[in-house]
């Protein structure tokens, strides 16, 4: 799947600026000139893969290009007053060659959380093809100015995106881990499981073609739901000496001589299925990117990548077989991804309109708890302003 990726803020740059450094890694070629935007210059010139002239600095006549302190009002309107400069730095995609848009923030800082909501509206608007959203939701221990940046900025986003792919900091922040090496850890999560999933069916002419192929069409058809998405991933090693290890056959391939058709030494086989089958399972049931109820979901797709003698047709099915089970949706479809050169096999499940988030309401009781708050605080500020010129009035009168 070929897609323009814009990161908008701190966070959505370095994101950004993972996933070009994942792509080089990897060889896939999947984000297409991708932009940074922000308000701060000192983030931008801390990227490393995003080109200088795909760096986009907003702000500077409002900010000097120092941020906008956590301010999702002020970030989105500078946003909107400078969405011709953004907009700039987007006419040189070739939107002929891209299936979506990603506009990537996170929503618990200023910039991000206000302007991506802003800019998605703006593509909606000049482009025909879907916009999609990474949202990364702020841990609790970041602070509660970005939490409830992250209840207002959700709200918004979700609403403006044809789906929004949301990654929860809480879920994975590990305790005693300095924040540093936390969201270097979180980054790398977040490149690895979303990179696999646009990746999957994009191939060059030396690749080995899927047995079931997954297309940018099965992915937009599955976000075709709007809402919220969720990814789970799961891997395991293989013994690519030959030896043995993760799915290899050790009664010999037969058959089709793939390691995919299912066929071949009987027992070695069912435990092939099986194994691709446990690893779906594992994917969907483990660590979600949003932790939630997969019960519901409204389409789910699954991604099984890794060497072509390790893949497994028969387990791939059952697998998807069993999330339709699971979630309760017809709507579920399936493929492989082979990796030749890879030393693992890898279950990824996409859940889009995921509806039974406890961490949405959350942030929703936050955002409530917050406008209550916040009434109170301008009740007691307008009080204390009218006791305070009384008491001046007063004691004016008092000396003459």
């Amino acid at each position: 799947m070929k897609l323009a990726l814009i990161g908008f803020g701190q966070a959505g740059g370095k994101i950004v600026d993972r996933f070009v450094e994942y792509e080089q890694r990897t060889g896939v070629d999947v984000f297409t000139d991708p932009v940074a935007v922000n308000t701060a210059s000192v983030d931008l010139q801390g990227l490393e893969h995003v080109p200088e002239d795909s760096r986009v600095l907003i702000g500077q006549s409002r900010v000097k290009g120092h941020g906008v302190g956590a301010d999702n009002e002020l970030g989105a309107e500078i946003a909107e007053a400078d969405i011709d400069e953004i907009q700039s730095a987007l006419d040189d995609i070739p939107v002929h060659e891209v299936d979506a848009f990603l506009v990537v923030a996170g929503l618990g800082g200023g910039t991000g959380s206000g302007g991506a909501p802003v800019l998605a509206k703006h593509l909606k608007h000049i482009y025909t093809e879907p916009v999609y959203g990474l949202g990364i939701l702020p841990g609790r221990d970041e602070g509660g100015i970005y939490t409830l940046n992250a209840a207002r900025s959700f709200q918004t986003f979700v609403r403006e995106v044809d789906n929004l792919l949301v990654f929860d900091n809480d879920a994975w922040r590990t305790t005693g881990e300095s924040m540093r090496d936390g969201f270097e850890a979180i980054n790398e999560e977040i490149a690895t499981r979303f990179g696999m999933l646009f990746a999957a069916g994009e191939v060059d002419g030396n690749a080995e073609v899927a047995e079931s192929v997954v297309d940018s069409s099965e992915i937009i058809n599955t976000l075709s739901s709007g809402g919220v998405s969720t990814v789970g991933y799961a891997a395991e090693d293989v013994d690519r000496s030959g030896d043995g290890g993760f799915l290899s056959r050790v009664g010999g391939n037969r058959g089709r001589g793939d390691g995919r058709s299912g066929t071949g030494d009987g027992l070695d086989s069912a435990n092939t299925t099986n194994r691709i089958t446990a690893l779906v399972r594992k994917a969907a049931l483990g660590r979600l990117t949003l932790p939630c109820d997969i019960q519901g979901a409204e389409k789910s797709l699954v991604v099984v990548g890794g060497p072509t003698e390790h893949l497994d047709r028969k387990g791939i099915e059952r697998g998807r077989q069993w999330l339709e089970e699971e979630t309760g949706s017809m709507e579920v479809r399936g493929g492989d991804y082979p990796l030749p050169s890879s030393g693992s096999v890898a279950s990824l499940v996409l859940l889009s309109g995921v509806h039974n988030v406890p961490r949405f309401k959350e942030l929703q009781q936050v955002a409530i708890e917050a406008q209550d708050n916040i009434a109170q605080r301008d009740a007691r500020r307008e009080d204390n302003l009218q006791k305070l010129v009384h008491d001046g009035a007063e004691e004016l009168t008092s000396l003459f």
